[in-house]
């Protein structure tokens, strides 16, 4: 079926892997509706990336949904009690799920882009999860996408009348990071616009949380330097 005039929403959350991922969705044809949060994470300079990579990579709409996660805490991004964790390389990652997991945090996300999909009459939602390099998040995992896309199409009014046959995208998920980032320049994201970082400092990426650490590794492999350590040398 053709995707042209297809409206999708895609959560963007102006890193690395959901500005490709808006990416992807443009060139396959659909008509974008990029979702942020704001919900409380100590990074919140990557609503500023999110923003430029909407308006760069030719999204219909940005909306920024604010939600509050810090009252239930229980992760480094969303509670101040707690430290986010800093390695050397990526090496030093462990198989633990870390203390940035923000708990249920795709299962809230994924559930605002249904009811945005339903109002806009749209069947298609588009994230950047990945079961490669990643930190562990059990919300990322191909089991999970294919268990909420099931219970999406019970849970709208558009899906019981027959209107809407929701469709989770998640050309990610096996990918490595290098993959990814390899597909992105190919459609011309530019990669300076995002932001990753879960620590930033002054704005600018650490370099030494997970996040930072998968992403270098990724331009690493294929001889690159990561524009977003480029800007805080």
């Amino acid at each position: 079926m053709s995707t042209a005039n297809r409206k999708a929403v895609v959560l963007l959350s102006g890193g690395l892997d959901s500005a490709t991922v808006l990416a992807i969705a443009v060139h396959e044809g659909y008509e974008t509706y990029a979702l942020s949060f704001r919900y409380g994470q100590r990074h919140t300079v990557e609503l500023d990336a999110a923003d430029r990579v909407a308006k760069a990579i030719g999204a219909a709409r940005h909306v920024v949904a604010d939600i509050d996660l810090r009252v239930f805490g229980g992760s480094a991004l969303t509670d101040d009690a707690l430290a986010v964790p800093h390695h050397a390389s990526a090496d030093e990652l462990g198989a633990d799920i870390p203390i940035t997991y923000v708990p249920a945090r795709n299962t809230i996300f994924l559930s605002f882009a249904l009811a945005w999909a339903e109002t806009l009459d749209a069947s298609d939602v588009f994230i950047g999860v990945n079961a490669l390099d990643y930190s562990g998040y059990p919300d990322c995992r191909p089991e999970y996408i294919a268990a909420y896309e099931q219970m999406a199409n019970l849970a709208t009014k558009a899906g019981v009348e027959g209107r809407q046959r929701l469709k989770i995208h998640t050309p990610l998920i096996e990918l490595t990071k290098a993959e990814t980032i390899r597909r992105g320049l190919a459609l011309g994201v530019d990669y300076a616009l995002t932001h990753s970082c879960y620590d930033p400092v002054d704005g600018r990426a650490c370099g030494t949380c997970d996040s930072c650490l998968l992403r270098g590794r990724g331009f690493a492999e294929l001889g690159l330097t990561d524009p977003a350590l480029t800007a805080a040398a």
